[in-house]
């Protein structure tokens, strides 16, 4: 039932928000009573910390998905570009924005979790790119992919791109090209020139 609860929240505060969405609303949708809900969370705020944590363990299992299974580190960055696309057209509801701003303590441990999991993922990639020429020996690994994480993070910020002058793809398609740009040998250019050219949306 627990895991009946978590699915069922997760639809609902993606696409209606966090804020809006009632326990109430839950156990209606479900049919079952608010007391059954309660059995397993002890309230809303356990809720959203487990319906946070269960989305990020979906899309870091895919992430690591692609990671296993693409041939390089310039097409793995954009078939996870891809699907994280895939992820957010579902999300109706800026969850990133309504965490910050209600659940300041659950964003702050996911925005942790987030970084620890993109900065090893990173800088697997970035050796990789190094050790197959792709990418510039002499690159700071460290640094960029504290860089790259920032970056991802900073396009998000509707205050700074707001959603009626850029789209959540143009900005990912954007940012990717500018990081990959700055890192890339003549050999790796070639590679992402291919995926500019495949991938434009």
């Amino acid at each position: 039932m627990r895991e009946k609860i978590v699915k069922k929240a997760t639809d609902l505060f993606l696409n209606l928000g966090f804020k809006s969405v009632t326990m109430d609303d839950i156990a209606h949708e479900m049919g079952i009573s608010k007391k059954t809900i309660y059995v397993h969370f002890a309230n809303k705020t356990k809720l959203v910390e487990a319906v946070s944590f269960s989305v990020f363990d979906v899309i870091c299992n895919g992430i690591d998905n692609i990671c296993t299974n693409s041939t390089n580190p310039i097409e793995e960055l954009y078939d996870i570009k891809m699907f994280v696309m895939h992820h957010l057209e579902s999300e109706k509801s800026s969850p990133q924005f309504q965490l910050k701003k209600y659940y300041p303590q659950i964003y702050a441990t996911l925005h942790l979790k987030q970084f620890e999991k993109m900065h090893d993922s990173v800088s697997k990639s970035l050796q990789r790119g190094v050790d197959t020429g792709l990418f510039r020996p002499n690159i700071d690994i460290a640094f960029i992919s504290r860089m790259y994480f920032n970056g991802m993070t900073g396009i998000k910020d509707g205050t700074i791109f707001p959603s009626e002058l850029f789209s959540m793809e143009y900005l990912m398609e954007s940012y990717l090209e500018y990081h990959l740009r700055a890192i890339v040998t003549e050999k790796g250019f070639q590679t992402l020139n291919k995926f500019i050219t495949s991938n434009q949306s």
